[in-house]
């Protein structure tokens, strides 16, 4: 792995299913705003699965799974407000952080700039990774804020690229799920699966990007292709 890994000079970490294990506090979040609106809650394997499109493609998922997926605007934006303040008020509350994942950031802080890149809007991001103790390691954040910005679209990744002024072919997504994969592909970077966390086991045939079965193998990877540390032009 360590020959396709040359040439990198900045990392994008996905953020759910990636670094932090939030599938229990999403869970929550997603059964507090039902609950308020007196719908059905559903267990955390279901909800898991649902995760990686930002919290309004989870909201529809878990609408359409009761029969809802007609649903007005007025109920989807209730939703959406009361998923967002559960959120910030416990960002972490019952997730973790995956082992290895911070030895991972140390090992690569001031050697290899890192972003977070992510289909959750950026201030529920920002409030995760905070909580995750994750955030000091990042040059930015970069959350899906407009629909169009979501991943599997490269635009989050191609806009990193050009805030750190670097090449696509420079930049390196990591993450566990075929919108990853598409997304760093359309980008033009480079990717790798990570296989500890959630969509890692439904990636269509035709994707067969590289993968990692632990932190500390990437780390490894990285380093031993490593140059002399970039410099940020816009942090």
């Amino acid at each position: 792995m360590n020959d396709e890994l040359r040439g990198i000079r900045i990392i994008a970490f996905d953020l759910d299913g990636t670094l932090v294990d939030s599938a229990p506090d999403i869970q929550h979040a997603l059964n507090a705003a039902l609950k308020k609106a007196g719908l059905q809650r559903f267990d955390l394997e279901l909800v898991r699965g649902w995760i990686g499109d930002g919290p309004d493609m989870l909201i529809a998922r878990a609408l359409a799974h009761q029969g809802l997926a007609d649903a007005d605007a007025e109920l989807r934006a209730r939703l959406r407000r009361w998923f967002d303040v559960d959120t910030l008020a416990a960002p972490l509350a019952a997730g973790r952080v995956f082992a290895g994942i911070l030895d991972l950031l140390g090992g690569l802080h001031r050697t290899l700039p890192m972003v977070a890149v992510t289909n959750k809007p950026t201030p529920l991001a920002r409030a995760v990774l905070d909580a995750a103790g994750v955030l000091p390691f990042l040059e930015g954040v970069q959350g899906a804020d407009r629909p169009e910005l979501r991943k599997p679209a490269p635009a989050m990744l191609l806009a990193a690229c050009g805030r750190l002024g670097v090449a696509p072919r420079e930049m390196l997504m990591v993450g566990d799920s075929a919108l990853d994969m598409q997304s760093a592909q359309a980008a033009g970077c480079r990717a790798v699966l990570v296989t500890w966390g959630y969509g890692h086991g439904t990636l269509p045939a035709w994707l067969d990007p590289l993968r990692v079965d632990a932190p500390d193998q990437l780390l490894r990877s990285l380093l031993a292709t490593r140059g002399p540390a970039v410099p940020i032009l816009n942090s």
